[in-house]
């Protein structure tokens, strides 16, 4: 194996902490939580309590402020165990970074305290019913009353819907038929008159993660809720992409070590014809594609991890990891079920979860048709 240059011995005692986390609060109720479609707000608490929600941001507002090895290491052990209905990372390293970024003072200090304690969920509003990856096409309206917006319009497939205490919603703030130019973000709390959410989807897989539709009724905020500048939403959008894509490259790399040890132990044990399962030649073969494949996406996510820490990670390679590595993640976990034979269809085995879990990874953060394109843009 290719050593990790990246980590240093205060990583690895945070990653302890994570793990033994992950194991004793997590991982005992997420079959649970994956009945009901969402995970209790308990989780969220004791999570905040370790300091594990919102490690990047700076101390003065609820964080650490370590750097982005720290997230890739949360990343890294909830994929590995398979258990992907906790939202933190999207919540810690994808809305919390907006409202750093572009946030006024007053919202950085009303917003990032009480989502580094959990206290505060957060999730981020794009996606739309009949616009899919097309953000410039979006038709949710933010018109202005006076001193405030009225929001109307509607999003889906969002994380952390069912639990968010506020969402960052994309809005056209001018004309909606004016691209990406009309944009803008704007703060919207979960408890205004308008602001309804669906029960969370019945999904193939990430039965736990809480994604649903929310609807914006002529929903009245303050333009004081206003992120950042007013139809500059787009380009702020472009400017925090690349490290989602990466993120899921991360877990991608990750969840596929998860099931490649999961196929290990279970053919090391599994006896056909008189012998282990893990003696035959295909499964060897097999084996050897598998850890193979997640080997060289480590190598090129990890420099990837690298150029991102230096704000000079290109958005092509961005992409490329995320399509690359969430193509090998699906190889992976279906080489893995075939070799668990029948069981691997059965939903008690986890192969068969990691399988369902995997799917998902094509499609959001940008498709792996939208990611070909972006880097087919800069050839």
């Amino acid at each position: 194996m290719i050593p990790r240059t990246l980590f240093a011995e205060e990583h690895e005692v945070f990653r302890e902490t994570v793990g033994r986390f992950f194991d004793e609060e997590i991982v005992p109720h997420h079959d649970a939580w994956e009945e009901q479609g969402w995970v209790d707000r308990e989780a969220w608490i004791k999570a905040g309590k370790l300091g594990l929600l919102c490690p990047t941001m700076p101390e003065a507002h609820g964080g650490s402020g370590v750097d982005r090895t720290y997230s890739a290491i949360l990343l890294e052990e909830q994929a590995i165990r398979g258990i992907n209905g906790v939202g933190y990372a999207l919540h810690s390293d994808i809305v919390a970074p907006y409202i750093l970024n572009y946030g006024s003072d007053e919202q950085k200090a009303e917003f990032l305290p009480k989502m580094a304690t959990g206290e505060k969920i957060g999730a981020i509003a794009m996606t739309e019913p009949n616009t899919g990856s097309d953000l410039q096409a979006i038709r949710t309206t933010a018109r202005k009353d006076g001193d405030d917006f009225i929001i109307k319009g509607s999003k889906t497939y969002i994380t952390n819907g069912w639990n968010c205490d506020f969402a960052i919603v994309a809005c056209k703030t001018g004309d909606v038929d004016g691209g990406a130019h009309e944009t803008s973000l704007i703060l919207v709390e979960a408890d205004r008159d308008g602001f309804s959410k669906d029960k969370p989807f019945k999904k193939i897989g990430m039965r736990a993660q809480d994604t649903c539709q929310l609807t914006f009724d002529e929903v009245r905020v303050p333009q004081s809720n206003l992120l950042g500048a007013e139809n500059a939403g787009f380009a702020m959008l472009m400017t925090e992409l690349a490290w989602e894509r990466l993120m899921i490259a991360i877990a991608a790399v990750a969840g596929a070590k998860g099931a490649y040890e999961i196929t290990k132990e279970y053919i090391d044990e599994r006896k056909v014809f008189g012998r282990p399962i893990a003696k035959f030649q295909n499964s060897k073969f097999k084996m050897a594609e598998m850890l193979t494949e997640i080997e060289i996406g480590q190598v090129f996510v990890d420099r990837c991890l690298e150029l991102e820490l230096k704000k000079s990670l290109p958005i092509s390679n961005a992409a490329m990891a995320k399509y690359w590595t969430s193509d090998m993640l699906q190889k992976v976990v279906d080489e893995g079920l075939q070799l668990h034979g029948g069981y691997g269809y059965m939903w008690e085995s986890p192969i068969a979860r990691a399988y369902a879990d995997a799917r998902v990874q094509r499609i959001y953060g940008g498709s792996t048709e939208i990611m070909k394109e972006i880097i087919s843009r800069g050839m």
